[in-house]
C-alpha cells in the first residue's frame, strides 16, 4: 500500500498500514480525536478503518505525513516516553503550545518544523 504526497515540498510515501501509523500515535497518549483532527477526517473515518476500510487519497498522503514525523520523532527522542513527554510539554518554539495541540489544530508541519528546530540546535 503505497500513497505518496508533497507536505513541506518532501514526498510522504506510505509505508505501512493506517493502523499502524494510528497505533503508533495512540502509544505516545494522542487520542483518537486528535489523529482525526491531525488527519482533517470524522473521528468515524478511524473506526472504518479499523473495520478494514481504507483511507482516501488525501488522507492517506497526511497518514504517511504522520508516519514520518513518528519516526523523525522516534530519531530525535529515542523512546516512547521521551517523545509523549515533549509531545505533551508546553513548546516556546510553538508559542507555548503543546506540539499535541499543534496536531489537534491540523498543524503537522508545525510540529515538524518545531522538531527540525530541536534537531539542529538552533532553538532550545
Amino acid at each position: 500500500m503505497v500513497a505518496t504526497g508533497t507536505a513541506t515540498g518532501t514526498a510522504y510515501i506510505l509505508h505501512t498500514s493506517p493502523l499502524l501509523v494510528l497505533d503508533a500515535w495512540r502509544q505516545l497518549g494522542v487520542t483518537d480525536d486528535v489523529l482525526a483532527r491531525a488527519l482533517d477526517v470524522d473521528p468515524r473515518a478511524l473506526e472504518r478503518w479499523q473495520r478494514g476500510m481504507y483511507p482516501q487519497i488525501a488522507t492517506r498522503r497526511r497518514l504517511a505525513f504522520l508516519e514520518q514525523l513518528h519516526g523523525r520523532l522516534r530519531t530525535t527522542f529515542g523512546d516512547d516516553d521521551a517523545i509523549s513527554h515533549w509531545l505533551h510539554a508546553d513548546s516556546r518554539y510553538l508559542g507555548g503550545l503543546k506540539p499535541v495541540d499543534a496536531l489537534r489544530a491540523g498543524r503537522i508541519d508545525r510540529v515538524e518544523a518545531a522538531v527540525e528546530a530541536l534537531d539542529s540546535g538552533n532553538f532550545v
